[in-house]
């Protein structure tokens, strides 16, 4: 039996590792900032409020891991959208507005600068195949575009 055991567990361990897929969902888009993390996110802010959006949440893993005495990288989720795309959003499809706010997902790099990945709302919303949704998506590619540029020029 012991023998069985070490054999099933030299198997496992022999087995291929997988690296993970930092960007599993089509239109995913990784940008690095060259910026420190806490000046971006400064940048960022303003950019999204400049663009006429609004932080309707952020979702600090840093400050919870510091509540509880742990320290690690800078990690905040932007959750970003205005009431003008809600009410077109679901006026499009009701079960769309599971997809809203989008997220923009900032991370401090080793070498303190800050990564923003975020998914093209065109992907997040195309899914369900609704004209009028397709539309506003187009509008909103546009307008993280123009967030995206500003807090990053």
């Amino acid at each position: 039996m012991r023998l069985v055991l070490l054999s099933c567990l030299i198997a496992i361990l022999t087995l291929p590792v997988q690296a993970e897929n930092p960007t599993p969902y089509s239109g995913t888009k990784m940008i690095e900032t060259g910026q420190p993390f806490d000046a971006f996110i400064k940048r960022l802010t303003t950019a999204i409020r400049d663009n006429k959006m609004g932080i309707v949440g952020d979702a600090c893993a840093t400050c919870g891991a510091k509540g509880i005495g742990v320290t690690i990288p800078g990690n905040r989720v932007l959750m970003i959208f205005s009431p003008h795309f809600a009410v077109r959003m679901l006026k499009a499809s009701e079960a769309a507005g599971i997809e809203a706010p989008l997220r923009l997902y900032i991370t401090e790099q080793p070498d303190g600068k800050a990564r923003l990945t975020y998914r093209l709302p065109s992907h997040v919303f195309g899914v369900y195949k609704v004209p009028s949704l397709d539309t506003m998506t187009k509008e909103l590619d546009e307008i993280i575009a123009r967030i995206v540029k500003q807090a990053t020029g």
